[in-house]
């Protein structure tokens, strides 16, 4: 059974709940609180839809996470042959401390497919380079920065000094950093969120046109999945950088840590919906505004069949007496 237009909604009030939730925590320090209540609120909502769900990117292993764990069934017919199987990937709150400190970009995310449909990448570090539509089919994760910088300028029809990169703020990236500089190229540095970023690339007006380093692997198999919808392309490999990481990476039975990963190969669904749900105010999305009794949210979501991509403006009212906020 195909993930038809019923399920739409039911997957976009997940992520508005989740990010509710947690921008109730917004600004009090407290990241893993603001971590916990979206989970909750994201475990409560999924439980509700009529699928047999499996989560194959969450929290982390059952040991480590009391729900959203990597291989939890979910769905009111969870476990069953009933309803349409379905495979999510899911980040809570991506930005977890960007919601405690009340600072821009903290989004719920998640990802839906057809069973098979997302790859269940172990939780170790990513290697990553993204571009948009524009300069899709133009970049290489192993040639040269400056090579790869100066064929997203021509994709563009600019030259390389026009250009931005996002990447993660992070001492992993100086050579990186120096890279990029040397090359001509303008860097904007963030504390959280290459998921949010690798959206941007591929969403022309953002200023953003490459997002390039090292963060986690989950977040690569999400921004495959809006990829896949925004055409836009993502290489990626995955780095064990301890004994701890190769185990994950042995236990899912992955043997070539030089494979690099295209955007189907880490999203190879047909049927792929996307959903984020601004926390905090970001570049695309804008964060949960409360008002009296009620608060308004802002939703990107995505169908890859169905080639749809929605701004969804949602005002939630606690009673028929709530006064509506349009701002």
């Amino acid at each position: 059974m195909a993930l038809d237009a019923t399920l739409h909604d039911q997957f976009i009030r997940v992520t508005e709940q989740a990010a509710i939730a947690a921008a109730h925590t917004m600004g009090y320090g407290d990241a893993r609180r603001s971590d916990r209540v979206a989970v909750e609120s994201m475990r409560g909502e999924l439980g509700s839809i009529p699928i047999s769900g499996r989560v194959v990117i969450g929290e982390g292993e059952r040991d480590e996470a009391p729900m959203l764990y990597v291989g939890e069934e979910f769905g009111v017919h969870a476990g069953t042959d009933q309803g349409t199987a379905v495979d999510i990937a899911v980040d809570p709150l991506e930005g977890t401390n960007l919601c405690a400190t009340g600072a821009n970009g903290a989004i719920s995310v998640l990802a839906a497919a057809e069973r098979g449909g997302l790859l269940h990448a172990p939780d170790v570090y990513m290697e990553k380079i993204v571009v948009g539509p524009t300069a899709a089919g133009r970049i290489h994760i192993d040639a040269p920065v400056a090579e790869n910088l100066r064929n997203i300028a021509r994709a563009f029809d600019r030259e390389v000094d026009d250009l931005t990169v996002v990447l993660l703020d992070r001492e992993r990236h100086r050579q990186l950093i120096e890279d990029i500089r040397s090359a001509g190229a303008r860097i904007r540095l963030i504390g959280d969120g290459d998921l949010s970023a690798g959206i941007a690339a591929a969403v022309r007006g953002t200023g953003v046109h490459a997002v390039m380093g090292i963060g986690g692997a989950p977040e690569g198999v999400l921004t495959a999945a809006a990829l896949r919808c925004l055409g836009g392309e993502i290489q990626a490999r995955l780095k064990a950088l301890n004994e701890a990481q190769h185990a994950r990476v042995a236990a899912l039975g992955i043997t070539d840590l030089d494979k690099v990963y295209s955007t189907a190969e880490l999203a190879p669904g047909d049927e792929i919906l996307f959903s984020a749900s601004g926390v905090t105010d970001g570049g695309l999305l804008r964060g949960v505004r409360f008002f009296g009794r009620g608060c308004r949210t802002s939703t990107l979501f995505m169908c890859h069949t169905r080639r749809i991509i929605r701004f969804v403006d949602t005002i939630y009212r606690e009673d028929d007496d709530s006064t509506v906020v349009f701002q």
